[in-house]
């Protein structure tokens, strides 16, 4: 693979000196939109009872258990501030992400036992459907950290039916289980309804001794043989056998291990039923990193702080990509697939924690007076023009006879458009990118470096028209729009300020809704907006971002599907010619 060295170093030269005022400008910039998203983040954390309060009861919170079960350092954390419904509790109470139990990787989720008990609410049901995706994506374990109270029924038509509903778990555990991906399950606390749901379809029960799980708790059975209507005899009834089934619920562990066989494991203690889990994740089929590392794990060779300088906040300003890969990949290197075709766009091979993987992201600025080759206008990075389709088409096929995963890393303006392109047949080339990348099979993960704009946020690496998108990163300088605001506002009243103007009326009413719309445009494309409506699904510092690559690299290796062995693959002897 190819060093980077020489323009890197000179970089870094430039930066000690002090010379580049804008970059710590940019620097200081990044680090407070970091920050403004980090105590959103933290907000989620301590919504619901205090975990005093959860500890005094002889329970661990959600955030305790996934400390205790996951490897140090391992957890990749998504979905955070994801809440498309606007809960008032500002999340969908689940907790999810990537993380390895016992050296492997599994997608973990787990209720939030602070929040009402762990309750169904609102976009819960979404979120428990990227969690599954993912771990069929990647072909890893599912874990459960099941502690739920069912839905919560005041808001129950907003989660409980449709065909993403709250069942959904159901046949998606059943789909996971049908594949050979094994769901497993650690049981806490009462989980009536739903809850039950969640615990029973899991392949393998690791329960506490105090918990249950059943079709319908104490306060559903003491309600099943309504009357048209309430009053003082029926609540005195409803209070008596309410105080029947606290004492002797529904589901025990003794029914369900003793009887109905359902629960494999009763452990004492809440770390046990974690001591449970870990054990069984040790067993599970994978196979050793050595079988397809193909080099030993190295770091890049420049610091990721330098991101801070590298990226700009400003989504028109220009960057060096080189540059910025260099900041996550092993040893700065890479291998580059035809460097003199398509220059807005990067193909390469890297190697990420010793995994041979794929990478494809946007070049930016000037590209010159003869490109692109169909037209009499000079091109500009982050716009794709044919050659870069086209060449994107070649790298993306390949990858998938050599069974190699991609990292997408987009920073995109869109697609090239006029008649010209039109011509070049720039509609058909994204379809057949789409096309491509359908036909892989491959694993994929998209790092929204900064723009996600237009079709070609879909077809390069977009989970809209990605079957094989595992999950989306983005950073504090991501925005996605169908078009720039003032683009848009200019696409949806140019008509009307001609008519206007014709007609002898005052144009200021149309520009003032213009900058109104511009304005909307630039409010719901921002960071955090696109974390809590699942555009993204988690916002992750840029000194992190190689930890999820780390974690997509691993997983993706872990047990797949199909082997393409090293000196069989095709894809590095094109590049070495």
């Amino acid at each position: 693979m190819r060093p980077y060295f020489e323009k890197m170093t000179a970089f870094g030269h430039e930066l000690k000196k002090g010379r580049l005022k804008s970059s710590q400008e940019n620097l200081q910039k990044l680090k407070d939109a970091e920050s403004k998203i980090q105590i959103e983040v933290e907000r989620v954390k301590m919504v619901g009872l205090p975990e005093e309060k959860i500890n005094a009861r002889g329970q661990m919170t959600v955030w305790q258990r996934l400390e205790y079960l996951l490897d140090p350092g391992t957890w990749c954390p998504l979905h955070t501030l994801y809440n498309p419904a606007d809960n008032e509790q500002g999340t969908t109470n689940v907790i999810d992400g990537l993380g390895k139990i016992a050296g492997k990787w599994a997608v973990v989720i787990g209720f939030d036992n602070k929040v009402l008990a762990g309750a169904w609410l609102p976009g819960q049901s979404e979120n428990i459907l990227r969690g599954t995706d993912l771990a069929k994506r990647l072909h890893i374990p599912l874990v459960w950290l099941v502690n739920c109270s069912g839905a919560n029924l005041p808001e129950q038509e907003k989660f409980y039916a449709n065909r993403r509903g709250a069942g959904t778990p159901l046949f998606r555990h059943a789909e996971l289980e049908q594949l050979g991906i094994p769901v497993l399950a650690g049981i806490y606390g009462t989980n009536p309804a739903g809850g039950g749901y969640h615990g029973i379809s899991a392949t393998i029960l690791f329960a506490h001794k105090d918990c249950n799980i059943a079709v319908g708790g104490a306060g559903i059975v003491s309600g099943m043989a309504p009357k048209g209507e309430f009053n003082l005899d029926t609540a005195e009834e409803i209070i008596d056998k309410a105080g029947k089934f606290k004492a002797t619920p529904p589901g025990t562990a003794k029914t369900h291990y003793d009887e109905t066989g359902f629960f494999r494991y009763v452990f004492e203690t809440e770390s046990d039923v974690l001591d449970g889990l870990k054990d069984y994740m040790k067993d599970l089929p994978s196979f050793h990193p050595k079988f397809y590392r193909v080099a030993q794990s190295r770091e890049p060779r420049f610091p990721s702080q330098d991101l801070y300088h590298l990226l700009p906040m400003e989504p028109k300003k220009v960057y060096d990509f080189d540059e910025v890969l260099a900041r996550l990949v092993d040893s700065s290197e890479h291998m580059e697939f035809r460097p003199d075709y398509g220059p807005e766009i990067y193909t390469g091979l890297c190697k990420i924690d010793g995994f041979l993987t794929a990478c494809i992201g946007n070049r930016q600025g000037y590209l010159g007076k003869d490109y692109p080759e169909y037209a009499d206008y000079a091109g500009m990075g982050g716009k794709v023009y044919r050659q870069g389709l086209i060449k994107m088409n070649e790298f993306v096929t390949l990858c998938g006879r050599d069974r190699i995963p991609i990292i997408w890393l987009q920073d995109t303006t869109g697609v090239d458009v006029g008649d010209d392109a039109e011509k070049a047949e720039l509609l058909g080339l994204a379809m057949s990118l789409i096309y491509s990348i359908q036909q892989t099979d491959n694993p994929m993960m998209l790092l929204m470096l900064r723009k996600g704009t237009a079709s070609s946020h879909y077809f390069m690496g977009g989970p809209t028209a990605n079957r094989h998108n595992a999950f989306t990163i983005g950073t504090a300088a991501s925005e996605i729009y169908v078009m720039h605001g003032e683009t848009a506002a200019v696409a949806t009243y140019s008509r009307r300020l001609v008519k206007e103007k014709e007609a002898g009326r005052p144009l200021e009413p149309i520009i003032e809704r213009m900058n109104r719309l511009a304005r909307e445009y630039h409010e719901n494309s921002r960071p955090l907006f696109c974390a809590q409506k699942g555009l993204i699904d988690e916002i992750v510092p840029l000194s992190d971002l190689r930890k999820y690559l780390v974690a997509f690299a691993g997983a993706a290796y872990q047990n797949p599907k199909s082997i393409c062995p090293h000196h069989q693959m095709i894809l590095p002897r094109i590049i070495k010619g």
